[in-house]
């Protein structure tokens, strides 16, 4: 089972900083897990909310800012995160963000930089995977080489993912396990999220999952060795 660093490894850190992806490494986290939006002058960064608000205490909206007019959040560009995967040979789940104003200009952005770092990617031996939980979002990428993955939160979701990636959540898990050996016998894999504590962790290796994303990379690699 793989261990992606959900936001980082962000437990005493800020989430989706450089220095809780460098957290992720050294605590031996599979891949990295980040959120993209696009900001006023259409640059991708590592960036969970629609706003500033929550994690600095100023309001600035990201679709609506230029990206040196959000400095003072310290953002991380998706490209310095792919080359952080890439130099440590980590993989990277790419979750994009909606509803946007800007559609589905953030999955061609995105694919458009994975596509000029392919080379880079494929001698690395990291696994990309786009994921996002607008159903439209995932059909617009399904053609591509990059691997896609659905999330959902209700049952009735896992029938309409058309992608050979599930990503439903914990608490939707804990409910219906059998959703984990359902996805395997239609050949998809489970991308699990946000698995935090001791009991879902050992329940998500119990049942098979492939991945999970966790606030704390260091206590999962503990349990899992």
């Amino acid at each position: 089972m793989k261990i992606y660093a959900h936001r980082g490894a962000h437990i005493g850190l800020t989430e989706m900083s450089s220095q809780a992806y460098r957290a992720a490494i050294e605590q031996g986290a599979d891949g990295f897990e980040c959120d993209v939006r696009l900001t006023a002058d259409l640059e991708l960064i590592c960036w969970h909310d629609a706003d500033t608000l929550r994690i600095t205490g100023r309001k600035a909206v990201i679709g609506s800012t230029r990206f040196e007019d959000l400095k003072f959040a310290d953002p991380m560009k998706l490209e310095e995160l792919l080359r952080l995967a890439i130099d440590h040979k980590k993989n990277l789940a790419i979750e994009t963000k909606h509803p946007v104003t800007t559609g589905g200009l953030v999955e061609k952005k995105v694919l458009e930089l994975l596509f000029s770092y392919e080379d880079e990617i494929e001698k690395s031996g990291i696994e990309v995977l786009l994921i996002s939980f607008s159903w439209r979002a995932m059909q617009r990428c399904k053609e591509t080489a990059i691997s896609t993955g659905f999330l959902f939160t209700r049952k009735f979701l896992a029938s309409l993912a058309m992608t050979p990636v599930i990503g439903p959540s914990i608490d939707l898990i804990r409910k219906h396990p059998e959703l984990v050996a359902q996805a395997h016998r239609e050949g998809k894999s489970v991308f699990l999220w946000t698995v935090n504590s001791d009991e879902d962790i050992q329940l998500c290796l119990r049942l098979g999952v492939d991945s999970i994303a966790t606030d704390n990379p260091a206590r999962a690699r503990s349990l899992l060795g």
